[in-house]
């Protein structure tokens, strides 16, 4: 049985941006800029660290030339061999701006300029790395007086609003009015600056709607014409240069940022800002499940940033060795781009083994990022499908403790015997049928390359809606299919030429059997089992409903988008919600949709069915700070006949605001 949550948007916000197509006598096309993630080191890491003698002069210290230029060379020496080459300057090294309100360095930390730094890191074969931020500065602004480089009659009057409104993640810079002209000229300044010194990739940092800000309310902090106006700048600012946004960007806008970048963050930072760099529970885990409403955005010329690789000194990652794999297997997996952040004159011997397995590495870089079977438990399967007809696997146990994980070969459309790498023990099993299966010790984590002896079938299907006569079905294709058979129940009931299907003319409240054949498949799809809803439909239970029980700080607040006008918050930790009276006809397995608001990157929660079964379920954010906009996800759930409980709790963190669940 399969059935796998989906998410999606019941308000959609932010404008499609669609690229013009090129001239007939256009020049011929240069290499594609991202075309597979970027990899490297960067300096945040160790700039965030109280690790003792990292910053002896204070927070973000470590931050300068000399040690910028030893990192390079240990990047050099140790890591550019298999493909490490950027070498990025992180926040700190700007020091206020020159008369045309350009970023300047910090001369004490950088007193030969920032030329003469991306000057000796190109000497070694590397490429050079710069930091900004959104807005126009409020230092660089000097009421208003400053000029324009190369804009005469502009000055910084007159690219800001009149009332000097913030924006960015910090409320550090005045919004920048893009209607004048003179705001165009000020980007290409700064991005022809950027490439005069030989800069190869620009990170812009406090973008949004995203930096937990920028809701529909919210226009100061929607930055969306900065970052048009700078991927304008950079494509015109005669160096090939990366472009890319951070933090933890709105994912509505998601075609916004595919346009006009090569990459973004789809969450906070990965530092935990303590004694080490990185702890699991602060700030690793949390990318598992910030990342699924991103997957299907990554591709070449833009990637999903999953943020700094932290893996390679364990004395100072705040790791244990099982999280350091499964940290290193997830981003690879992910085709994140690679690029670490310890301190590489220290890269102890397994660190140095993680992060320069070519393996590995090559599935980053093959840019087919995965996507999970399910989530509803802490034992996930990750799976994509190579172009080679291989499947890559991988095994997580996001639990506390030891558990034994099991990719099903049907589940992922493998079908009979297939030859199985082991890729972190570099061993190779043939013959292998059935599954590949792991008992993992807490947070650890196993990689698989499968080759089957035959063609892919149809692998992950799924439920993603029902009512009372009609389900909704999606999966992975087969190999060379192009078409699919449709079955419940063992009958025929749909074709397809694509990976979608609704299925009509169903009983309610029926169990079904469904499955799906490619029209050259000799297998077909595991099955997925499901029962179908009431005649009348879907019925919908409110959270705030006077028979839903409340503990702790749970509470009823007002959203005016919400059904009712109302939702359950506060919910977390030792607060709780139980929504009661859930009422079917039959036992089995139905399609539950819970509608939510999370104005967070996402959070998650545990729902528990008659204090039995528990099941997970992620609740992808908005990460702009709106609370208000439902969402919707869906959740296979086991019901018993009759009267139902579901509560709804996370014991070790808060989680969405709760609007309603139908069944």
């Amino acid at each position: 049985m399969h059935l796998r949550r989906r998410t999606s948007l019941l308000l959609a916000a932010g404008a499609l941006v669609t690229a013009a197509a090129a001239p007939a006598n256009a020049a011929p096309e240069q290499p594609q800029l991202a075309a597979r993630p970027y990899m490297g080191w960067s300096s945040w890491s160790l700039q965030s660290t109280n690790y003792p003698g990292v910053n002896p002069d204070g927070p973000g210290s470590f931050i300068s030339e000399k040690n910028i230029l030893t990192q390079a060379q240990a990047l050099a020496t140790k890591l550019k061999p298999y493909g490490y080459e950027y070498v990025n300057v992180d926040a700190g090294w700007q020091d206020g701006g020159d008369e045309y309100g350009r970023p300047v360095a910090m001369a004490k930390r950088f007193p030969r300029g920032m030329k003469a730094l991306g000057d000796d890191i190109h000497k070694l074969g590397l490429k050079f790395g710069i930091y900004t931020t959104v807005g126009l500065g409020t230092d660089v602004y000097r009421d208003g007086n400053t000029p324009i480089y190369d804009a005469p009659g502009c000055f910084t009057r007159d690219i800001v609003y009149p009332d000097l409104r913030k924006t960015n993640g910090w409320d550090a810079a005045y919004k920048i009015d893009y209607a004048s002209p003179c705001a165009q000229k000020y980007a290409d300044s700064i991005a022809r600056l950027f490439a005069s010194w030989g800069v190869d990739f620009i990170k812009m940092d406090g973008v949004g709607p995203g930096s937990w800000k920028g809701a529909p309310d919210d226009p100061n902090h929607n930055n969306t014409a900065d970052v048009e106006a700078w991927w304008r700048a950079v494509q015109n600012a005669g160096r090939p240069m990366l472009y890319t946004l951070s933090w933890s960007l709105s994912h509505r806008y998601a075609d916004v940022w595919k346009a006009n970048s090569n990459g973004w963050r789809i969450d906070t930072d990965v530092e935990c800002y303590c004694d080490t760099i990185v702890k699991w529970d602060s700030s690793v885990k949390q990318r598992w499940w910030d990342v699924t409403q991103w997957i299907d955005d990554a591709g070449p010329g833009h990637w999903n940033n999953l943020d700094a690789l932290d893996v390679g000194v364990g004395a100072m990652d705040g790791l244990t060795d099982a999280e350091r794999q499964s940290y290193m297997t997830f981003w690879a997996i992910n085709s994140a781009p690679l690029f670490a952040g310890d301190d590489l004159t220290k890269l102890d011997a397994y660190g140095l083994k993680l992060l320069t397995n070519r393996e590995v590495i090559a599935i980053d870089q093959s840019g087919t990022p995965a996507r999970p079977l399910d989530q509803d438990q802490l034992q996930q399967v990750w799976y994509a499908q190579n172009a080679d007809g291989s499947t890559t696997v991988a095994l997580f146990n996001l639990a506390d403790s030891p558990a034994t994980v099991t990719g099903d070969f049907a589940r992922l459309g493998i079908a009979g015997k297939a030859t199985v790498r082991d890729i972190w023990a570099d061993r190779n099993t043939a013959n292998v049928s059935g599954s590949v299966s792991a008992e993992l010790p807490a947070h650890g984590s196993k990689l698989y390359k499968i080759w089957p002896s035959g063609r892919r079938v149809p692998a992950d299907l799924t439920a993603t809606d029902v009512s009372s006569t009609t389900v909704s079905l999606s999966w992975r294709p087969s190999t060379g299919a192009t078409s699919y058979q449709v079955f419940a129940n063992g009958k025929q009931v749909a074709t397809s030429g694509s990976t979608e299907a609704v299925v009509s003319g169903l009983s309610p409240q029926t169990q079904y059997s469904f499955s799906v054949r490619g029209d050259n498949d000799s297998h077909a799809s595991a099955p997925v089992t499901m029962l179908t809803s009431a005649s009348g439909g879907p019925v919908r239970y409110e959270a705030e409903a006077p028979t839903s029980t409340r503990t702790g700080d749970a509470s009823i607040s007002g959203c005016t988008l919400c059904s009712g006008g109302a939702k359950i918050g506060n919910i977390g930790y030792g607060s709780t919600v139980t929504l009661n009276g859930i009422t079917v006809p039959k036992t089995g397995t139905y399609l539950v949709k819970i509608a939510y608001t999370d104005g967070d990157t996402s959070r998650q929660s545990m729902l528990t069915v008659n204090g039995t079964d528990s099941y997970w379920v992620n609740y992808s954010g908005l990460g702009d700070n709106d609370w208000g906009t439902p969402q919707v996800t869906y959740l296979p759930m086991k019901l018993t006949a009759g009267s139902n409980s579901i509560k709804v709790s996370n014991p070790n963190g808060y989680i969405a605001d709760i609007d309603w669940i139908t069944v």
